[in-house]
């Protein structure tokens, strides 16, 4: 099915488009495509079951994120101009680069160092701020204050990142929180576009308020686009040698005549609303009641005036066939299946579509469907002459989730002055009218305004849950706490190098499983083949757990895996050598007896041996992130399978085979040398120790004249390149060629094949901004045209470690 899908999506040039073959697949998850007697497997259900590769497999590119919170602080000091402010924050930022602490702690520390005798109170006590930070408020105070701040930005950054990779188009992207340091990692396989994908994700969230125009003030515009879209069906018949019968005649000066129209909206209680009301709350006079009755699509809103069913629109059944396949009449407004909202966008970016729409209209769509419509709603809002919304989320001074008098959930936001003046015209202009809170371009709630709100303290209240409004006010805190993300970590990997690296895994594994089975053959003869089989148990088994929990399989599990298979049979040989003592021993025990000593007195070791070293998987992975993290896992269930394996699956076959005594099986070895070794290793031990002594020293004395150990990227910091040429080329001959350009730490290695070379460089590392990014990448491939026949080597991956994260690592 895949390989239809990649026919299905390449173009007349061969370039196989990624979002179309994606389509196809989402089309086809519900076909079955293995069945087996009394069970049947979808696509979907076979993709959600297979053994997911890692981006160092497949291709494809992984970034850590860090949410800047050094822009929170300067918010939440009202952007100071205080240089003690800015002072600590520079102060806290070296620190910050040796130190695995957070930043926030830093900051006190640094403040706390630089002025001894001040407060931060005194920079952070303002209106804004009123509630949680007053001016005798301790430093632990404010710091608590503004660290709950900063893992609210990281939970909306994380939210809001999740939003924008889940319509990037990639297929199975993975995105967490690193708990306790404040990053998030993304993986994007098979992205073919790095650069649009870093700018997606490092891009400030932009939170607006929008007018909106109601159903019966557009209704025209869309009988217009459903004549359109039928006309375009007819043409389409006609080159296919078909007709279709024009059932568009509808009355476009009349949209009451049309149920393409949803009416007047019901003024009703049960109606998204914003009325102005009073409260004993002195921050509270305003109350904005919303209940959505738009098809939701967003966690933060509930339809309490049931209409999530979507209604049989009989119009929509007599006019063109592509616009009744797309919209569906919710009774409200337009929505429509987001697998539609791409073609429906092809139509909606047409200039002579456009033209259908009031005052050059923006389309917004719902940020996720309604949990049970399952559609998205359309929002269509007026654009302004500068293309500006007519408010912007950084008057947001305060959101945050209360309870109403019914003890509701409810969500309260709070302006600054010049919010709350733009938010009387703004609410005056559209009583009885919809404003549309949007973030990124996705619509987050779309209230009905029933009053002016004079003071900017509204309250938006629905049929939430605590958490849908806890959501929302942080997605409105978005404005007033803009939260940048800054690339930390990042790498690309080429989908040739990830094949490469699944064979070049495959390989090792495949020739490390084959010099253990001979080798067991050879040394135990039979016994040897039945641990043989249960090293392939063993392997069977840990693929299998690999993708029943969902692990991702990477280079370093694999390394995980050949690991495995060396030590799985090590306590096959334990429990072996105890058989032959046994049966050396005494040559009167039999072997069932033999079997069972041997058995018995090999637990010790075998268990403390793998507890051991199940201890160290257990620690590296407590501590460890990415590789490090993907091999401990491997190492960790290869352990436990190794185990099982070896004392039960083994055991089970010989005592079957030897039960009786119709049978025996044999330890003896194939090659008697290897039977009887004679190694005199305590009477070479004073050469032992001379060699051993010689090796250290001369190591010692090599850290010492290189200036210490050669820290790799991972540890140092720094961006590394595989590079790809034409024909082979000489590290040497590399370095030479790129140390005219580069200053700084620069190493040059092969890599795989001659024609490839590593680059690790640690120039401009202190620099993380994109262009430093794109002036070492061009110092990089222009310094090695010479070595290419004057042209650019291609770049099969690259990878970016910052400073903060090779401390980490350290």
């Amino acid at each position: 099915m895949q390989r239809d899908a990649q026919d299905y999506a390449r173009d007349a040039k061969g370039v196989v488009m990624k979002s179309k073959e994606q389509r196809y697949l989402d089309s086809m998850s519900n076909k079955v495509v293995y069945e087996l007697p009394g069970a049947s497997f979808t696509y979907k259900s076979v993709k959600e079951k297979e053994l997911a590769l890692g981006l160092d497999l497949q291709g494809g590119m992984h970034l850590v994120v860090e949410v800047s919170p050094i822009e929170i602080i300067k918010a939440l000091s009202g952007n100071s101009s205080s240089s003690k402010l800015s002072n600590a924050l520079k102060e806290a930022q070296k620190a910050q680069a040796n130190s695995q602490e957070k930043f926030v702690y830093l900051f006190q520390k640094s403040f706390e160092r630089l002025y001894p005798n001040d407060k931060l109170a005194d920079i952070f006590a303002s209106s804004a701020n009123r509630e949680k930070v007053r001016t005798n408020s301790s430093n632990d105070d404010v710091t608590q204050f503004i660290g709950a701040e900063v893992d609210e930005g990281i939970d909306r950054a994380f939210e809001i990142l999740r939003r924008r990779i889940d319509k990037f188009g990639v297929a199975n992207p993975n995105i967490q929180k690193l708990s306790g340091t404040g990053r998030i990692m993304i993986e994007l396989p098979g992205v073919d576009n790095p650069e649009r994908a870093k700018k997606l994700i490092s891009g400030v969230a932009k939170l607006e308020f929008w007018e909106v125009y109601e159903q019966n003030e557009i209704a025209s515009s869309f009988i217009e686009l459903s004549n359109y879209m039928n006309k375009q069906d007819q043409s389409k018949a006609k080159k296919n040698g078909g007709t279709q019968k024009d059932t568009t005649k509808t009355n476009t000066t009349d949209p009451k005549s049309d149920d393409l129209v949803a009416g007047n909206q019901k003024k009703d209680s049960t109606d998204n609303s914003l009325v102005a009301g009073n409260t004993t709350d002195s921050t509270k006079t305003d109350s904005t009641q919303s209940t959505d009755t738009t098809a939701k699509t967003d966690s933060t809103q509930k339809d309490t005036a049931k209409k999530d069913d979507v209604k049989p629109d009989t119009t929509q059944q007599q006019i063109g066939s592509t616009f009744t396949r797309l919209f569906k009449n919710t009774g409200s407004n337009y929505a429509a299946l987001p697998s539609d909202t791409a073609e429906i966008n092809s139509y909606l970016r047409k200039p002579e579509v456009r033209r259908m729409f009031k005052g050059n209209a923006l389309f917004f769509w719902d940020v996720k469907p309604d949990s049970k419509t399952k559609l998205l709603s359309l929002h269509i809002a007026k654009n302004t002459r500068g293309g500006q919304a007519p408010l912007e989320g950084d008057v947001v001074v305060d959101a945050r989730q209360e309870f109403d008098p019914n003890s509701q959930p409810e969500v309260s936001m709070r302006m600054n002055s010049k919010g709350t003046n733009e938010w009387k015209k703004l609410t005056r202009a559209n009583i009885n009218k919809r404003v549309a809170i949007v973030l990124d371009n996705n619509v987050y709630s779309a209230p009905f305004v029933r009053a002016e709100i004079a003071n900017g303290n509204s309250s938006i209240s629905g049929n939430f849950t605590v958490e849908e409004a806890r959501d929302l006010a942080n997605i409105l805190k978005a404005g007033k706490l803009p939260a940048p993300v800054r690339i930390v970590e990042e790498a690309v990997v080429g989908p040739s190098l990830g094949q490469k690296s699944i064979s070049q895994g495959l390989r090792s594994m495949l020739v490390g499983l084959a010099l253990v089975v001979v080798f067991m053959v050879l040394y135990y003869k039979l016994g040897g083949a039945i641990a043989n089989i249960a090293l392939l148990a063993n392997i069977f088994f840990i693929v299998g757990i690999l993708a029943q929990f969902g692990a991702v399989l990477t280079l370093p599990g694999i390394a995980g895996i050949v690991l495995t298979i060396g030590m799985s049979v090590d306590a096959n040989v334990l429990i072996y050598e105890r058989i032959r003592e046994e049966l050396r021993r005494e040559q009167a025990v039999k072997l069932p007896m033999a079997i069972k000593l041997g058995y018995e007195k090999a637990y010790s070791s075998i268990i403390d041996a793998n507890v051991t070293t199940f201890l160290i998987g257990a620690i590296l992975y407590s501590f460890g992130s990415g590789g490090v993290k993907g091999f401990a896992v491997t190492l960790m269930i290869g352990i436990g399978c190794s185990l099982f394996s070896a004392i039960f699956i083994t055991r089970l076959i010989i005592e079957a085979i030897s039960r009786g005594g119709k049978r025996n099986v044999s330890f003896k070895s194939l090659i008697p040398t290897l039977g009887k070794p004679n190694i005199q290793f305590i009477k070479l031990r004073k050469k032992a120790y001379m060699i051993s002594a010689a090796f250290i020293t001369f190591g010692v004395i090599s850290a010492v004249i290189n200036g210490g150990l050669n820290l790799g990227v991972d540890f140092k910091g720094g961006r590394s390149y595989v590079v790809k040429f034409e024909k082979p080329v000489a590290a040497t001959d590399a370095r030479i060629a790129l140390g005219k350009s580069i200053k700084g730490g620069l190493e040059v290695k092969t890599f795989g094949s001659t024609d490839q070379v590593k680059v690790t460089t640690s120039y401009l590392i202190g620099d993380e901004s994109d262009e430093a990014d794109q002036k070492v990448r061009s110092l990089v491939l222009d310094g090695l045209k010479t070595l290419n026949n004057g042209n650019a080597p291609s770049v099969e991956s690259s990878s970016k470690v910052g400073s903060t994260i090779a401390d980490d690592i350290r």
